[in-house]
């Protein structure tokens, strides 16, 4: 598995793609050596496909800032293969709406959501395993909105929040 950039893998180049234990043990070794502690495995060939399907593979510690997506067509589907995390939906303002464990295979193993809720996630467990399904194209300036109250990516701040966030969900 070829890396295409520092977030994602070089997508599949056949027709048919059987989903291995490979690919991810790939991704998974990927992430733990990225320094966003994930990395995605796309299976869509281009940015520009209008289905989007994905392992995002992680590692405790990554930072996914809370954003949600403008565009009324980007619902998107999450199933957790491997691991664990804690989803949470914010209110506008910031404060936390909503907080659910998901873990593969348990009761709740996934999450569907629509393009209004605003979203982030904790991962629990080293080498989980997401899938995701939403609408492309990816356009990296409009995929997502992201929360002025929620800190940037690779600041101290977003490691502080991070932190905050573990505390308030209780993990």
């Amino acid at each position: 598995m070829e890396k295409k950039n520092p977030a994602a893998t070089t997508p599949p180049t056949t027709d048919l793609t059987y989903l291995t234990s490979a690919i991810l043990e790939a991704g998974i070794e990927i992430s733990k050596d990225s320094p966003r502690k994930r990395v995605i495995v796309p299976l869509h060939k281009t940015d520009d496909n209008k289905l989007h399907r994905m392992f995002n593979v992680m590692q405790p510690g990554t930072y996914i800032r809370p954003h949600y997506h403008k565009n009324e067509q980007k619902c998107e589907s999450v199933v957790v293969l491997k691991g664990a995390i804690m989803f949470i939906t914010f209110h506008l303002n910031g404060t936390i709406d909503t907080y659910q464990t998901i873990k593969a295979g348990s009761d709740i193993f996934g999450v569907d959501l629509e393009p209004s809720i605003i979203h982030s996630f904790i991962v629990l467990e080293k080498d989980t395993v997401i899938y995701e399904v939403k609408p492309g194209p990816y356009i990296k300036s409009t995929d997502k909105d992201f929360m002025l109250w929620s800190p940037e990516e690779g600041t101290t701040e977003s490691l502080e929040y991070l932190e905050k966030l573990k505390e308030l969900t209780k993990v």
